[in-house]
């Protein structure tokens, strides 16, 4: 781990994915690639091929198909012809040929230090403006596997939007997190969180310790930890504070937080707040992080080189981005040959994954007590809002008084905590039903068609078999926005995502399968996608497709997997 990389996290700069056992070309991006392209190589579990065979009980396949060459050039061409049109139009704006809609500074405070930087918002300006108009649109009703969309119009190329007053009924939605479904407004959830809001009411107007504390919250952290496995557990009315407020009451100068290149934003801001040593491994690579974790004992601390006071691991159990589930049981093995923390951020990965439904740690089989920290969000697969940290006893009572998120902020919403309390008890079958059981099943059965399906049409798809989030890759700016609007025609919600998001040359669709899913609506999206990836020419990949020499991508690596 060299110190320009770590500063890089430090400054916000965007760190890009380096795939593992394999070196960056030139530019940074395009690794391997060929015009004619080889076949390619299988994507296994490094289990099958190392001394961690063991620690895996099931196979861990991920696929993350190199970036064609020629792709990558024209997406670069693409980027290069943007810039200079760009450069362009503010040359013209400054002459005042053309109209600027963003803020900038008066004429009489020029003088003055710049309170906009013009130049940082370039991008902003010349790129992101041109296809704004696959963001922000606004929903009216449930956003279930169905929704309703307002529909927009522009009369200044993006920069404004207006309302025509028309609605877009029954849009397919595969853009929400919406794994399980219990985003809905009838049935069990949706009952039960309606008489809880006439009991007690919209909100709290007060913290946990004052007068927000209420019978539900206890409630809802008893279910949380048993639902865990843990001693004990608290929840928070926001799940991005949940990780942003709570690693810096953990964490301090003197500390070293050693965090996964892609980890969310929050995870990133949380370990900037804490004032601790911030270094960075490579996106699931193992070798990397122990490389880290072997200088962090062999040197200890910069100039002093005294001992950390603590080395915290921050993981997430599914990437959002990259639909790749962390390897749990790999750096389960390095926190404890090395007696560091592990914080394990469920968020996508809660509800989602596991036999039972209990994240990561049951898809692989795991003991909940040998992650320290466990954190996760309501958001998703519980239909709600807010998070949850779960642990040691210890820990809890230890948050209760130090985190900012416990001592200064609302406490969590009556009718949310209702929902969340709800949903977790289906999914555990405390209801009396199998219907978290039947969710669960449907969204796993769901996630591996829809894989299965694109691999067979031909598209480039990132991440693990078993992962609900999907992405699909674009790669041109131009096709960012024909992807957005082209699936919107034919009545199919979904997200498109870009730089800064993204690697500048990795745009992508991410899909979110849900349980909510069924059969006829999935075939129908995928032959939107299909169509739509014909038009746009979107379908990238070199693998042997479904009737292609008798194979597809799943049976091949299937049949080489012993």
């Amino acid at each position: 781990m060299t110190q320009n990389s770590a500063s890089k996290l430090l400054n916000g700069d965007t760190l890009h994915r380096a795939k593992q056992d394999k070196k960056a070309g030139g530019n940074g991006f395009v690794k391997n690639h060929c015009l004619f392209q080889q076949q390619q190589k299988r994507y296994r579990r490094p289990a099958e091929k190392s001394h961690h065979a063991s620690l895996y009980k099931k196979p861990f396949v991920e696929s993350f198909e190199e970036t064609p060459l020629l792709v990558a050039v024209l997406t670069y061409m693409g980027y290069g012809i943007l810039t200079i049109f760009g450069y362009l139009r503010d040359f013209l704006r400054d002459w005042k040929f053309e109209k600027c809609h963003l803020a900038r500074e008066r004429e009489e405070q020029k003088d003055f230090v710049p309170l906009y930087q013009d130049f940082e918002n370039f991008y902003t300006r010349n790129l992101y403006m041109r296809i704004r108009d696959n963001w922000n649109r606004p929903i009216r009703s449930v956003p279930g596997a169905k929704m309703d969309l307002v529909e927009r119009a522009t009369p200044d190329y993006n920069w404004t939007f207006e309302h025509t007053g028309k609605v877009l009924k029954d849009v397919i939605n595969m853009g929400s997190y919406n794994y399980l479904g219990f985003a809905e407004n009838t049935g069990t959830c949706a009952d039960a969180a309606s008489e809880c809001t006439v009991k007690y009411g919209m909100g709290v107007c007060s913290t946990r310790q004052e007068l927000g504390n209420l019978d539900k919250h206890e409630e809802l952290e008893k279910l949380t930890a048993r639902f865990l496995g843990v001693e004990s557990s608290m929840v928070f009315g926001m799940g991005f504070a949940t990780n942003s407020m709570n690693i810096p009451a953990l964490m301090g100068k003197g500390c070293l937080i050693l965090s996964d290149e892609l980890n969310h934003a929050s995870l990133v801001l949380g370990a900037r707040l804490s004032g601790a040593t911030i270094r960075v491994y490579k996106h699931n690579n193992m070798q990397s992080l122990e490389k880290l974790l072997r200088d962090a004992l062999i040197h200890g601390q910069p100039r002093t080189h005294r001992p950390w006071k603590k080395i915290l691991i921050l993981v997430e159990g599914i990437y959002s981005m990259e639909g790749s589930i962390v390897r749990l049981p790999e750096i389960i093995a390095l926190k404890k040959k090395y007696k560091a923390y592990l914080y394990l951020d469920e968020a996508h990965s809660i509800g989602a994954l596991g036999p039972r439904g209990r994240g990561v740690v049951d898809y692989f089989g795991l003991d909940p007590c040998d992650v320290d920290i466990m954190m996760g969000t309501f958001t998703k697969s519980f239909g709600a809002a807010g998070g949850y940290i779960g642990g040691k006893k210890e820990l809890v009572d230890y948050l209760r008084l130090h985190s900012h998120s416990a001592v200064y902020a609302t406490s969590m919403s009556p009718p949310i905590t209702q929902q969340i309390i709800t949903s977790m008890k289906c999914i555990m079958g405390e209801d009396g039903t199998t219907l978290g059981q039947e969710r669960l099943r449907q969204l796993s059965e769901n996630t591996t068609y829809f894989r299965k399906r694109l691999h067979e049409m031909g598209f480039i798809i990132y991440g693990n078999n078993d992962s609900p989030v999907v992405p699909l890759m674009l790669y041109m700016p131009a096709k960012i926005g024909a992807f957005g609007r082209e699936m919107l025609k034919r009545n199919i919600g979904t997200v498109v995502v870009g730089f800064p998001a993204t690697p500048i040359i990795e745009s992508r669709a991410r899909f979110c399968v849900s349980a909510a899913h069924t059969r006829e609506m999935l075939d129908t999206a995928l032959n939107a996608i299909s169509e739509v990836g014909d038009l746009l020419q979107l379908k990238y990949s070199r693998k042997n497709r479904h009737g292609s020499e008798g194979t597809d991508c799943f049976s091949f690596l299937e049949s080489h997997q012993d």
